[in-house]
C-alpha cells in the first residue's frame, strides 16, 4: 500500500496545497508502515488481494475528486464483483492502514510538540507560557500560588462507547508507536536498525492477525479495567510531575515551595447509572476497589524502589530525630539495614501500607518485612513520607529529596487511596420515582407524583429537616427503589472506607427543576451523606442537557439558592456549587449552532445568579469527542468561555477514543494535562472579567441561532419520514451489534430520535460522512440573517469572527467537521432509503444545506478552502480519503446485502460491516 501521489494531494474544497516538503519524517513513517502493511497483505492474503486493494484505492480517488460518475460505476463494478470473503480482506487492509497512519501522525505530532516546547515560555498552551503572561499582567508568583491553592482542574474519564478498538489492538499499536519512536530518537548501528525493522514487521504481522472486533460484550468492570490502563500509561507519573514543575517555577520567583494538588482525576466508569442497568451497588464497590488496588500497587512499587535508592548510612549523613524515631518503629529485623535509617524507615512505611492494603481487602504481591499498624488515611501515609523529605533537606540532600520521593509525595496528594474521584450519575426521573415510592409508603394518601412543583419543594424541604429516615425495613419496595438505595448506601460505605474524595459528586441527568435537586438531597439523607443539621458529605450537581433545560438553568439555581435549607448544604461544601452542562443532548435537541449558543448564554446567566448569591460556580463541561457532541480543541474551548465562567475551577469529560489519543502516550498526555491547566489559569486571571461581548454580537448570534434552530428542528423533528430516512441511510442498527460498551444505545425501545442517545446519533452520521449534527442549519441561518440585515452584511459577521473567541471557536470546529464530510459518499448512503420520493426530498435538503454551509463558513472566515488556517490537519484528512472512501463504498454494498438477507443472513456480511465501522472510525479519529 502506498501514499497518495502529488496529483491526488489536491486540496479540500479549493484550499491551498500544503508545502510538499513539510513533515518529511511523517511521510517517511507512513511510507514505511504502508510498505510493511503491503508486504503483510501480499504474504498473508496473496498478490491478487494486494492488487485489488490498489485498484479500489485509485478508483476511489477519481470518484472523490469530482464526483466522477465513470469512476463511481467502475468502483461499483469492482465491489459488486467481489465475494464476501474478498470484501472482508479488503476492508481489513484499508482499516489497518488508517490505524497505522494514525500512529505515524501521532509520532509526528510528538515531534512538532517537542520543537514547539523547546522554548516553553513562548509556547502557547504550556504552563510556562501562561505563568509568563500572568506575570506580564502584574500577577506575581505569590498571587499565582494563592490561585493554584484554590484551583481545581479535573479531566473526568467516561466509558461512553465511541472507542471501537479492542485493548489487544491498542496494545499492538502502542508497541508499533514505541518502535517508531526508538527508530528515530536513538542512534542505532546497522545491525540494531535491521533488528528493529524486523521487530516492526513482526508487530505489524501480529496486528494483522489480531481480531479487530470484540467477540463478546464488555462488562462495566471491563470498562473500568480499560480506563485504569491510562493511569499506568500517563496519569500516575505525569500528574505529579506537572505539579512539581509548577512548584519549581513559582518557588524560583518567590512563590510557595509546595502547592496542594489542583489537578485531580475523575471518573464516571462504574458510577454512571443513567440508562445503564449494569451499574449496581456491587459494581460500584468493585470499581472503587479496582481503582484503589491500582493506587496501592503503584505506591508499594515506588516504596520498594525508593528503599533500594536511599541507601545512605547513618554515620555518613545527618538524620533528623523524627526520621530516627520512624526508623526505630520499623518492624524490619534485618541486620544489614541496622545502620541505614532511611531504608529502615521506608521498610516500616511499606509494612504499614501493606497492612492498609490488607485491611481494605486489596492484594499485595510483595510481602512486608513484618507486621505494622495500617494507616487510617492517605494523609497519615503522606506525613511519614514528609518526615523523610524534611530529614533530607536538613542534611543538605535536597537533590535526593527531589527525586522519586518528591514525585511519590505529590502522587499521594493527587490520588490518595482512591486514585480517582468517582461520580454517581442517574436520571432525574429515576430519583423522582424512588422518592415518590418512599414518601407514598411513609405518608399514605400523599401521592407525591400528583403534587405540583411548589408542593413538592415544600414537602422535600421539610424532609431535609426531619432526622427520621423515610425508608423502612418493613416495607417491600420495587427493585428500582431498592437498587437506588443500595447504590447510595454503598457510596456512604465508600466514604467511610476511603474518604469523601472517593465519591464527591452525585449528578442528576435531565435536571428540570428545583425538586430534582432536593429529591437527591433527601435520598442522600437516607444513608447519612446529608444530615438534618444542613451538612452534606457530597456535592449535588444538576446536569442541564436539553435546549429548554439550559434556558431554565439560571432560574432553577436562583430559586434553589433562595431556599435556606439547600443553601446550608452548599455552605457546608465550602460555598461551591457545581453545575454540569450537557453538550451532546443539547446538540441532538437543537443543532450545533443553537446548542453552542444556549450553552454560552446559560453560562452568562449562571455567572450572574451565582454572583448575586455569593456562591462560587464550578462548571462541569460534558463534552464529547466529536464536534457534534461538543468536542474540539480544549484550550480554545476553555478560553472561549464567557468571562467569570472558569474562576479557577473546571471539570471536563474525556470520552472514548479521545482518551486514547490524549493519554496513551506519557509525553502527549502531559502536554494535554498542561493545556487544561494553562487554559484554566489564562481564562481565570487574564480573560476580561465582563461576562459578554458587544451587544450587537449577542443580538446577531441570537438571531442566527433561532434561524439555525428552525432549520434543524424542521428537518430532524418536523419532516415526515425523517426517522425512516435516518434508520435506513445510516448504520444505526448495525452499530448496536458492536461490543463496544456496556450501555444500551437508546433510553427506550423506540426508533424516536428523542429517545436515541447522542453517541449513536452522532456516530451514525459520521459513518456516512455527513456529520450532520456538526453543521446543519448554519448555512440557511446565515443566508436569512444577511437578507434581513443588508446594512451590516457579511463584513459584520467577519468582524464577529475576528473579535469574538466564542464565534471563532464555533466556526473553527465547524470548519473541521465539514472538512471530514463528503457529500459524494453520503449520496451512496441515501440510496439505501427504499422510498425514492423520501430519499430525494430529504437528501436534496441536506445537500443544499451542506453546500450553503460551506459557502457561508468560508465567506465569514475569509478562507478560500476548508481548513486553510490548519494546513497540518487539512493535509492529514486529504491523505486519508483514498483509504477511507473505499471503506464507505464497501460498507454501503454490505449494508444492502445484509438488509436484503434479513435476520439469519450471512454472518460474514455482518462481520464485514462491523469491520468497516471500525476502519471508518479510525480514519475519522473522533467519530463519536
Amino acid at each position: 500500500m502506498t501514499l497518495p501521489n502529488d496529483q491526488e494531494n489536491a486540496p479540500l474544497h479549493g484550499g491551498p496545497i500544503a508545502d510538499p516538503q513539510a513533515d518529511a519524517q511523517l511521510r517517511e513513517d507512513i511510507r514505511l508502515l504502508g510498505r510493511i502493511l503491503g508486504d503483510t497483505v501480499r504474504d498473508q492474503e496473496g498478490a491478487a488481494v494486494f492488487d485489488l486493494v490498489e485498484a479500489i484505492r485509485q478508483t476511489s480517488v477519481r470518484f472523490h475528486r469530482n464526483e466522477d460518475k465513470d469512476a463511481r460505476r467502475e468502483l461499483e463494478a469492482i465491489l459488486d464483483g467481489m465475494s464476501t470473503a474478498e470484501t472482508v480482506r479488503i476492508v481489513r487492509a484499508f482499516s489497518y492502514f488508517s490505524h497505522l497512519a494514525n500512529i505515524a501522525e501521532d509520532q509526528n505530532n510528538i515531534r512538532r510538540m517537542r520543537a514547539q516546547r523547546a522554548d516553553a515560555a513562548s509556547a502557547n498552551g504550556t504552563l510556562a507560557h501562561a505563568v509568563a503572561r500572568a506575570q506580564e499582567a502584574g500577577i506575581d508568583a505569590k498571587m499565582l500560588g494563592k490561585f493554584f491553592s484554590q484551583a481545581l482542574v479535573s479531566p473526568v474519564l467516561t466509558a461512553h462507547p465511541t472507542e471501537v478498538r479492542r485493548k489487544s489492538t491498542i496494545d499492538r499499536e502502542m508497541e508499533i508507536a514505541a518502535l517508531l519512536d526508538r527508530r528515530e530518537r536513538m542512534q542505532l548501528t546497522a545491525e540494531e536498525t535491521e533488528t528493529l525493522d524486523e521487530t516492526l514487521r513482526r508487530a505489524v504481522v501480529t496486528l494483522w492477525q489480531t481480531n479487530l472486533l470484540r467477540r463478546s460484550k464488555l462488562t462495566v468492570l471491563d470498562e473500568v479495567t480499560n480506563g485504569l490502563a491510562f493511569y499506568d500509561y500517563t496519569f500516575l507519573r505525569e500528574v505529579p510531575r506537572l505539579h512539581c514543575r509548577l512548584e519549581d517555577s513559582l518557588s524560583e520567583q518567590g512563590g510557595p515551595e509546595a502547592l496542594p494538588a489542583f489537578l485531580r482525576m475523575g471518573s464516571w466508569i462504574g458510577g454512571d447509572r443513567d440508562g445503564n442497568p449494569f451499574v449496581t451497588a456491587d459494581v460500584m464497590e468493585g470499581t472503587v476497589m479496582l481503582q484503589s488496588r491500582r493506587a496501592f500497587s503503584f505506591y508499594l512499587d515506588e516504596l520498594h524502589a525508593l528503599g533500594a535508592e536511599l541507601s545512605m548510612a547513618a554515620h555518613l549523613s545527618e538524620v533528623s530525630d523524627e526520621l530516627r524515631a520512624l526508623a526505630e518503629r520499623s518492624p524490619d529485623p534485618s541486620p544489614h539495614r541496622a545502620g541505614e535509617p532511611y531504608r529502615l524507615a521506608i521498610s516500616g512505611i511499606y509494612a504499614r501500607m501493606a497492612a492498609t492494603a490488607h485491611a481494605l481487602k486489596l492484594p499485595n504481591r510483595r510481602a512486608a518485612v513484618g507486621e505494622a499498624p495500617p494507616y487510617a488515611s492517605a494523609a497519615e501515609f503522606k506525613a511519614d513520607l514528609d518526615v523523610l523529605d524534611r530529614s533530607l533537606h536538613a542534611d543538605n540532600s535536597r537533590v535526593i529529596a527531589r527525586g522519586r520521593l518528591r514525585t511519590l509525595r505529590s502522587a499521594v496528594d493527587c490520588f490518595g487511596f482512591h486514585l480517582a474521584s468517582l461520580d454517581i450519575r442517574q436520571n432525574s426521573a429515576v430519583h423522582e420515582r424512588t422518592v415518590a415510592e418512599l414518601i407514598d409508603a411513609a405518608m399514605p394518601g400523599k401521592s407525591y407524583l400528583s403534587l405540583d412543583e411548589d408542593a413538592r419543594i415544600a414537602l422535600l424541604v421539610a424532609e431535609l429537616k426531619n432526622a427520621r429516615p423515610l425508608s423502612s425495613l418493613f416495607v417491600k419496595y420495587s427493585e428500582e427503589t431498592l437498587g437506588e438505595l443500595a447504590l447510595f448506601r454503598m457510596a456512604a460505605e465508600v466514604h467511610a472506607k476511603f474518604g469523601a474524595a472517593a465519591i464527591p459528586q452525585c449528578i442528576i441527568s435531565m435536571c428540570k427543576g428545583v425538586s430534582d435537586m432536593l429529591e437527591v438531597a433527601v435520598l442522600l439523607k437516607e444513608v447519612g451523606l446529608v444530615d438534618s443539621s444542613g451538612r452534606s458529605g457530597i456535592n449535588v450537581v444538576p446536569l442541564f442537557e436539553t435546549i429548554e433545560d439550559l434556558q431554565a438553568s439560571a432560574k432553577i439555581m436562583d430559586r434553589l439558592f433562595a431556599l435556606h435549607d439547600y443553601r446550608r448544604l452548599v455552605d457546608s461544601r465550602g460555598g461551591v456549587q457545581e453545575v454540569m452542562l450537557g453538550y451532546s443532548d443539547s446538540n441532538k435537541d437543537g443543532g450545533f449552532v443553537t446548542s453552542g449558543w444556549e450553552l454560552y448564554k446559560a453560562e452568562i446567566k449562571l455567572i450572574d445568579v451565582f454572583e448575586r448569591h455569593h456562591i462560587r460556580l464550578r462548571l462541569f463541561h460534558g463534552r464529547g469527542g466529536s464536534v457534534g457532541r461538543g468536542g474540539g480543541p480544549s484550550h480554545d474551548a476553555i478560553l472561549a468561555q464567557p468571562g467569570g465562567a472558569v474562576d479557577g475551577q473546571i471539570r471536563i469529560t474525556e470520552q472514548g477514543e479521545i482518551i486514547f489519543s490524549k493519554y496513551s502516550n506519557a509525553e502527549v498526555g502531559r502536554n494535554n494535562l498542561e493545556i487544561l491547566a494553562s487554559a484554566t489559569l489564562e481564562a481565570s486571571l487574564l480573560a476580561p472579567k465582563h461576562s459578554a461581548p458587544r451587544s450587537e454580537y449577542l443580538e446577531a448570534m441570537e438571531e442566527i441561532s433561532a434561524l439555525a434552530f428552525k432549520a434543524y428542528r424542521g428537518l430532524v423533528y418536523e419532516t415526515d419520514g425523517f426517522v425512516d430516512y435516518f434508520w435506513e441511510s445510516t448504520v444505526i442498527n448495525e452499530i448496536s451489534t458492536l461490543n463496544i460498551g456496556s450501555r444500551p444505545a437508546s433510553r427506550k425501545k423506540t426508533r424516536a430520535i428523542e429517545d436515541l442517545r447522542a453517541i449513536p446519533w452522532v456516530f451514525s452520521w459520521a459513518q456516512c460522512r455527513l456529520m450532520l449534527p456538526g453543521w446543519f442549519g448554519f448555512g440557511s441561518a446565515v443566508e436569512a440573517w444577511l437578507k434581513a440585515h443588508p446594512d451590516k452584511g457579511m463584513a459584520f459577521l467577519q468582524e464577529m469572527h475576528r473579535e469574538w473567541p466564542f464565534f471563532r471557536t464555533l466556526l473553527s470546529n465547524m470548519d473541521m467537521v465539514l472538512a471530514k464530510s463528503s457529500i459524494a459518499i453520503a449520496s451512496r448512503y441515501a440510496e439505501l432509503v427504499a422510498d425514492q420520493a423520501l430519499r430525494e426530498k430529504i437528501f436534496g435538503r441536506i445537500r443544499a444545506e451542506w453546500h450553503l454551509s460551506i459557502e457561508s463558513l468560508l465567506d465569514i472566515m475569509e478562507q478560500d478552502g476548508l481548513l486553510q488556517g490548519n494546513p497540518l490537519l487539512e493535509r492529514s484528512i486529504r491523505n486519508r480519503f483514498p483509504y477511507l472512501d473505499p471503506l464507505n463504498h464497501v460498507q454501503v454494498e454490505l449494508l444492502q446485502k445484509h438488509r436484503a438477507e434479513g435476520d439469519g443472513g450471512d454472518e460474514q456480511v455482518l462481520r464485514g460491516i462491523q469491520l468497516t465501522i471500525n476502519g471508518i472510525s479510525a480514519g475519522l479519529r473522533n467519530s463519536g
